[in-house]
């Protein structure tokens, strides 16, 4: 496994991420910043009613949505590698508590200021209860609500992602056991996985609908194939990073995963057919109207593979390469840093743009309300950063005593660690 680097020097006026942030993966971080501006864009686009008034355009700027898939195959890549690069030493698995609590202290704050930001100045949120606080404070809108707050309707997918996070422990004990990794058990649980999201599409969400207000297409199986394939380019990597040190050989499988991720050219150029394909009816409509089984499931896979296809160019990246040079630049990996804050409290900046402008919902101004709402929310991203994300991930190591070792902390820890 590639040893972390020290972060660049970046100058007094911008706050570096955490010091284990891995120079391998300089990319990612990139990817993530491209992921939240996706998220940003679609949602102004819908604000503005650009879906429908801007033909094949408009459909194209719903689909960039797909920023979500990205969000969840990163996570499955990093978060499931300390588990499999231990596993694959025979050694102690991480700390379930200390992961758990990194989570949390990478999550609550930044979302609880959203929830705060959105229930207490979106007028449409005035008349909600103290019940209703409490749910969305305990990110439970998903599983009991027909739809969520004014300015909090994104969190569906950080819901998901949470849901991953407490599952995700007792997942890599099923792949990986009491023992020393095996790669064709880790495999054949990625394919369950995998497997459960299809039924899901096309039958178990349309069972669990029937009992419940809430949609079960805005629950964890739906996703599994992204997290799913995450963790399998996690497994890759270090297998890879196995057959170069000669300790096991890494298959023809591997090397051509591998390889396609050093061609970053061809990974892009893929995806975008892929996110063309998305565009087509084949995805289902632009506007919000509900998917056929066929569709959702469509989508998903289109999805998956654009996902996919963009974290593998940046998990394989060429170390030293152009594409690392200019993707691992610290001005654009910035961006990926303050990714989270864009994401959580971007669609309470659209509220607030929208009405200090008076722009009537579906009225128009498309690029207007997307640049005011950019240049908002990245001003108010990096406070957010400088002053709760990086402060609440400096109490990582209170709570529950010894650490994992140097190595498992530098494992889970920095900002591609989401």
């Amino acid at each position: 496994m590639t040893s972390p680097s020290r972060a660049p020097s970046l100058g007094a006026d911008i706050v570096p991420p955490p010091p284990a942030t891995s120079g391998q993966y300089v990319v990612l971080d990139t990817l993530r910043a491209v992921g939240a501006l996706g998220v940003l864009t679609t949602h102004t686009s819908f604000q503005s009613g650009a879906y429908v008034t801007h033909g094949t355009w408009g459909t194209m700027l719903a689909r960039l949505d797909v920023g979500v898939a990205i969000f969840f195959v990163l996570s499955g890549f990093l978060l499931s590698r300390p588990f499999l690069d231990r596993g694959l030493r025979g050694e102690r698995r991480p700390s379930t508590g200390q992961y758990l609590w990194k989570r949390f202290l990478r999550i609550a704050p930044v979302y609880v200021l959203a929830v705060l930001v959105a229930l207490t100045f979106i007028h449409e949120n005035a008349d909600l209860g103290a019940g209703q606080w409490l749910t969305t404070l305990a990110m439970l809108n998903t599983f009991v609500d027909p739809t969520l707050p004014y300015g909090l309707t994104h969190m569906w997918s950080l819901a998901v992602e949470v849901t991953f996070y407490v599952a995700l422990p007792a997942l890599m004990l099923l792949a990986i056991g009491r023992r020393r990794l095996r790669p064709a058990r880790v495999t054949a649980v990625l394919v369950v996985l995998s497997a459960v999201s299809v039924w899901w599409h096309l039958d178990g969400a349309g069972r669990v609908a029937h009992h419940t207000e809430a949609s079960p297409l805005q629950w964890l199986p739906t996703y599994l194939i992204w997290f799913a394939i995450g963790i399998g380019l996690a497994l890759v990597s270090l297998l890879h990073a196995d057959a170069e040190r000669g300790t096991r050989p890494g298959g023809r499988i591997v090397a051509m995963i591998v390889g396609v991720g050093r061609q970053p050219g061809v990974c892009w150029t893929i995806a975008l057919g892929l996110f063309l394909v998305a565009a087509t009816p084949l995805a289902g409509p632009s506007v919000l109207a509900p998917l056929t089984s066929a569709q959702s499931l469509t989508k998903n896979l289109l999805y998956a593979g654009i996902g996919g296809l963009l974290v593998a160019s940046g998990a394989f990246s060429v170390e030293g390469g152009r594409y690392q040079r200019v993707f691992g630049h610290v001005s654009l990996r910035r961006l990926g840093w303050i990714s989270y804050s864009v994401f959580s409290l971007h669609m309470s900046v659209i509220q607030l743009v929208m009405w200090a402008t008076g722009w009537p919902l579906f009225g128009g101004h498309a690029l207007e309300l997307w640049a005011l709402t950019l240049v908002a929310s990245l001003v108010v991203a990096d406070l957010t950063y400088r002053l709760i994300e990086r402060p609440a991930l400096r109490l990582k190591t209170l709570p529950l005593g010894r650490r994992q070792g140097t190595q498992a902390s530098a494992d889970t820890t920095g900002t591609s660690r989401r």
